[in-house]
């Protein structure tokens, strides 16, 4: 069995979450958020995140670990405060000795929702069914989403671009998807 660390970095909350795939079958094992105070400083709240990754790594005793790429962000300040967050949580991993795969955002929702198009609220539902858990918050659903689009290629953690390559499908996770829409008897409309 192999447990997989999910990290959506954010400097006013970074969400986590871990996996464990075993077989093509996915167990949830946790999920939190870490959430500074908005009116610490910058360095304050990294350091908080940076102690609290470290806590869950300790704790958890992840095997690998994914974080969520970066991307366009609104402004250039958004990029480099989303920026300090990730690179945090790449130092935490570090420092456990965990090797750390990058998946995009549209990965993600691929790989979790069967589309690129998909909305936090459709994420955050079918991570529920996956995982038969209510995540702590959206946060923590999308940490959760991440590890589960990184349980694609478990075990070989790329630096760039881990999950559903274009037309390749993850036969494990496959039927988990198709197990838990059958559960909650959604047709391939994705409607009740």
């Amino acid at each position: 069995m192999m447990r997989i660390l999910g990290i959506d970095p954010g400097l006013r909350s970074t969400g986590w979450g871990v996996v464990a795939v075993d077989g093509g079958r996915l167990q949830h094992i946790a999920n939190g958020a870490i959430q500074p105070k908005p009116a610490l400083a910058d360095a304050a709240r990294l350091k908080i995140i940076y102690d609290g990754l470290c806590d869950v790594i300790s704790q958890q005793n992840p095997d690998q670990a994914a974080i969520e790429q970066i991307f366009v962000a609104k402004s250039a300040g958004s990029a480099l405060r989303l920026g300090m967050a990730r690179g945090v949580g790449l130092l935490a991993c570090g420092v456990h000795g965990l090797a750390v795969g990058e998946v995009s955002a549209r990965a993600v929702k691929k790989a979790v929702a069967g589309t690129g198009a998909a909305d936090k609220k459709q994420i955050q539902e079918m991570v529920g069914r996956l995982l038969a858990v209510t995540a702590q918050n959206a946060d923590a659903a999308d940490a959760l989403a991440i590890a589960i689009a990184a349980s694609n290629d478990a075990g070989t953690v790329a630096p760039v671009g881990v999950g559903l390559a274009k037309g390749q499908v993850a036969h494990g996770l496959s039927m988990a998807i198709a197990a838990a829409l059958a559960r909650d008897g959604v047709n391939n409309g994705g409607k009740r």
